[in-house]
């Protein structure tokens, strides 16, 4: 790809639930913070394109950013298989070594029936393939963010998920003929 890419990934607001469950795809976000909303959107740029995950969390955000996005399976969370839906808590109990060894190896192992970070990382870089050149908006999550900063800085999936990405944040990445480069991650603007 010879042209150069901007992309704005912004991580969804925060889920409209109980804190401490793995979210499916069919969770609400909160969208009370209007103000915060109006901030983040003064930081974007006009005439982008708008992908986003086709989760409900990420297609309301985006909509409450008065964007139109294309959802983009590649874009998606992090699939925790038979564990969505289900509380870290109770999952710790039932699955036992199960559940702890996971986080052991955190970026390469697989819950049941899912994938890795290392799994999401490849898809997501074949999501960012056929993101055209230009600039681009990506509504997501923050295992999508992270995921994309593991592309561009060429680190392993164990540095990657350091990252903290919070709820209806900014990370800034080009892609410029052949290589990367980051120019903020984790930005906030709140009311």
């Amino acid at each position: 790809m010879d042209e150069s890419t901007g992309l704005w990934l912004i991580r969804h607001a925060a889920v409209d639930g109980p804190a401490g469950l793995i979210w499916g795809p069919d969770a609400p976000a909160c969208l009370g913070d209007r103000a915060s909303f109006d901030l983040l959107r003064a930081h974007l740029p006009e005439k982008a394109k708008v992908y986003a995950s086709p989760a409900r969390r990420t297609i309301d955000t985006a909509r409450a950013l008065m964007l139109d996005p294309v959802p983009m399976a590649e874009l998606a969370e992090q699939d925790f298989g038979e564990w969505t839906g289900h509380r870290h808590d109770d999952l710790a109990v039932a699955s036992g070594k199960l559940y702890a060894d996971f986080w052991h190896d955190a970026a390469r192992s697989r819950p049941p029936g899912g994938e890795s970070f290392a799994d999401q990382i490849i898809r997501v870089r074949r999501g960012l393939e056929q993101v055209d050149a230009g600039s681009a908006i990506l509504v997501v999550h923050s295992g999508t963010v992270r995921a994309a900063l593991a592309i561009a800085l060429d680190i392993e999936p164990e540095a990657a998920l350091r990252f903290v990405i919070d709820p209806l944040s900014l990370t800034r990445i080009d892609r410029l003929k052949g290589t990367w480069r980051v120019t903020g991650v984790n930005l906030t603007f709140r009311s």
